[in-house]
Formats: structure tokens, sequence, C-alpha cells
């Protein structure tokens, strides 16, 4: 039978560390914004080695699955790492390791081989997953617990600016020469990653000399003995639709070059389409600082279903589409993209205790959807169209409605209370395990 877990196991800190809360999230957007840029950037550096290696869909997107593959392989020994580091410690290594995979983009580019940038990519990543498993649940655990999912959406708005910003960086220096009528070079990449590669090291010792508060547990040896996640039915379930929420909207973002560039669609040379892909990401930015807002008075499962259901209606257009309609239609997803991870992460890891680091392990574990999703894309692309790949997404988005409205337990859905005025209310009840 379901029994409570130990109210006993909520995050504690220092009295005097609370009202360092603000300053703590400000400091916490960095690596948001660095690994949002990074990530990003992916889809430019897909079109421009495809173009360098004459590559198929398939093979181009190998560059996804090795990025986000880390994740599966990673996410549980970082983890488990955190435990021992703390939050901060997983941030500062997640920087040094993201910094380390930068570099080794310049001898990739000097041997002009395919495989050594998978392998600087999935370096590069692993240290993004360890701020990912580190920054995420500091960031939900970081005030009430009510208003988690506005917290992590507003943290995810910055995450995304830097997604906005990289298709226009890499365009600008990584796709130029292509728009110059040169052939494209795998060497056109070496300075980008190496401003990268320093501004990361620079991070690492900036949050290395920074005191944050320090977040921890009671009980939580006693709790990480007796409690598992598996028994824990929305982080489960949870896992799952971060695996194809990410899985999504990445193999949205690493088509969109090569799908504005088709005639019946806009017919743009590869540096214009690049810079179109700032709009996708850009729309999700917005998205998430008006989610941040929204969710404060909506309860966030009710405003994730909304936001599948019209990502869905949207590929819909974009798959039987032409030209601008087309275009924009595919475009718009970025904006009802906007809340679903930060959304997805705060539900699943909802008082999940001191079992909430390895709860994120499991979810950033899930983000190897970004690895796969885009190769089953890149074959159906391949077989089929370009254009009608897109269903690929959009069975996706029926999985994240379904558990927006039905994969939460009760007592979840029970604790975002509407008052009268139209706020909510946090539950006093505590959560059940699922037997």
């Amino acid at each position: 039978m379901a029994g409570p877990v130990n109210t006993s196991t909520a995050p504690v800190m220092e009295n005097e560390q609370k009202g360092n809360y603000p300053i703590a999230f400000f400091i916490m957007t960095t690596p948001f914004l660095m690994w949002g840029f990074i990530t990003a950037l992916n889809d430019i550096l897909i079109p421009h080695l495809k173009g360098a290696f004459d590559l198929s869909y398939t093979q181009a997107t190998l560059i996804q699955f090795c990025f986000f593959g880390a994740y599966f392989i990673v996410s549980p020994f970082a983890g488990r790492l955190v435990e021992k580091i703390g939050y901060k410690g997983g941030i500062v290594l997640g920087f040094l390791t993201v910094g380390a995979g930068c570099g080794l983009f310049y001898p990739a580019a000097e041997v002009e081989k395919y495989f050594p940038f998978l392998m600087a990519l999935f370096v590069l990543a692993s240290g993004i997953t360890l701020l990912q498993v580190s920054a995420n649940p500091y960031v939900s655990v970081l005030g009430s617990a009510r208003t988690a999912a506005s917290r992590l959406n507003l943290a995810q708005a910055i995450n995304s600016s830097g997604h906005t910003l990289a298709p226009l960086f890499g365009a600008a220096l990584i796709l130029g020469a292509t728009a110059t009528g040169e052939v494209a070079s795998p060497k056109a990449v070496q300075f980008p990653y190496l401003l990268l590669a320093g501004a990361a090291v620079i991070s690492a010792i900036v949050f290395y000399l920074i005191k944050l508060p320090d977040i921890h547990y009671v009980k939580e040896e006693e709790q990480l003995q007796q409690d598992s996640l598996w028994k824990h039915r929305p982080l489960v379930l949870g896992a799952l639709a971060i695996f194809l929420y990410v899985g999504a909207e990445v193999t949205i973002g690493s088509f969109l070059v090569n799908f504005f560039a088709q005639s019946h669609i806009a017919n743009m040379t590869e540096q214009q389409a690049g810079n179109m892909v700032s709009y996708y990401w850009g729309a999700a930015m917005i998205g998430r600082f008006i989610g941040a807002w929204i969710m404060r008075y909506i309860a966030p499962f009710y405003v994730l279903a909304f936001n599948a259901s019209v990502a869905i209606v949207l590929i819909v257009i974009t798959i039987f589409g032409q030209g601008e309609v087309a275009m924009w239609s595919i475009l718009a997803v970025g904006l009802f993209n906007s809340i679903m991870f930060p959304t997805i992460f705060a539900l699943a890891i909802h008082d999940l205790g001191a079992l909430t680091s390895r709860g994120s392990g499991l979810l950033c574990q899930a983000i190897v959807g970004g690895a796969l999703l885009p190769v089953i894309q890149g074959f159906v692309a391949d077989i089929t169209s370009l254009q009608w790949s897109f269903v690929v997404p959009a069975l996706c988005y029926v999985y994240i409605g379904w558990y927006a409205l039905w994969g939460q337990e009760e007592n979840i859905i029970a604790s975002y209370k509407t008052n009268s005025d139209g706020t909510q209310t946090e539950s006093v009840s505590a959560k059940g395990d699922i037997a």
C-alpha cells in the first residue's frame, strides 16, 4: 500500500541563507545560459558538417546521437556524484568538462575526420549533463515547492536566450563561409568553440569562488536505503515524457535549416535558414517567461496539456502546408515547447526528498531522446520526405498531453488548489509512494 514520504526529507538550509535565494537564483542562470547556447549550436553544426563530409540525413544526426547519448550514459553517475560533492561542486566540474569538450573541436577540425567531432561532442555533452543534474533540482528546491515549476520555467527562459543567440552566432561564424560560395570546411568551427571553451573555464572559476546557499536533506540516508525511484509513478512516467519532449524539440531544430532550404518551403541559403532557427528558440524563450507568470495562477499540468495539443496542430499544418505557412507553423512550435521541459521536470521530482538528485539523474538520463529521435526522423526523411518526417515529433506530443492530464498522482494534482482570487495554495499533505 502507498505510504507517505517522511516530511523530514524536505530541503532545509540555515535560516541566514534563506534571504540569499534571489541572488542564488540569478547566479544559477549562468549554467542554463551556457548549455542552452551550446545545445542550439548543434542545429548549425549538423548542416555544416553534413556539407563538409557529404553526409546523409541519418549520418548527420549522429551529432545529436552522440551529444544526447552522453546524457543516458553519464546521468546515473552524475546523480550519485552530486550526492557526494554537492550541487555547487557538480556545476564547477560540469563547466570544466564542457571546456575540455569544446577544446577538443580544434584538433578534430585539424584532422578533418567526422569521428573525432563525435567524440568531442560526447565529452562536451558529459559536462552539460553534470550541469543539468546539478542546476535543475537546485533551482527547483530554491524556494517554495508550489512555485518550483514557475522558477524552473524562468531559469529555462534564460536557457532559451542561449538557444536564441547560438544560431545567429553559428550562422555568422560557421555557415558564413558557405554563403560566400566557398566549400564548407570543418576548420570553420575552431574559433567559435575555442571561445566557448574559454567561457566555460571562466565560469568554473567564478562558481568555485562564490558562495551559494547549501541545500541539504535531513535523514537522507534513511530514505535512500528504504525508498526507490521506481516507486514514484510521476517520476517514472515523467522520465518518458522528458525522453519524448527533448527528442521532439531537438529533432525539429535539427532539420529546420534543411527544411527552409527546400524550394517549396522558403528556398533559403543555409546562412539565411540558420538565422531563422533563432525564431524557433526565441519563441521558446518568450513562452517560458510567459509560462513562469501563468503558472502562478493556473496549475502546470493544464498549461502543459494545452501546449502539447497546440504543438500537434502546428505540426499537422507544417506537414500539409507549403511556403511561409509551413515555415511559420513549425517555428511557432517553439513557443509551445517553451514550458514543457521545466514543467515536466518539476512535476516529476515533486517531493522526492533525499532522492531528488538521483531523480534528477534519471530525468537527465531520459534526455537521450535527443539522441534517438533525430536519427529516427532522419531515417523517415530518407525513406519518405523531410516534410513528412515531422510526424515523428507530433507523436511525441501526444504522449506529453496524456502525461499532463492522466500521468500525475491525484495528491500531486490536489496540491495545486485554486483560491477565489485565482492564486494557488500549496497542499500541506505529503505525497504518497506508489506501491
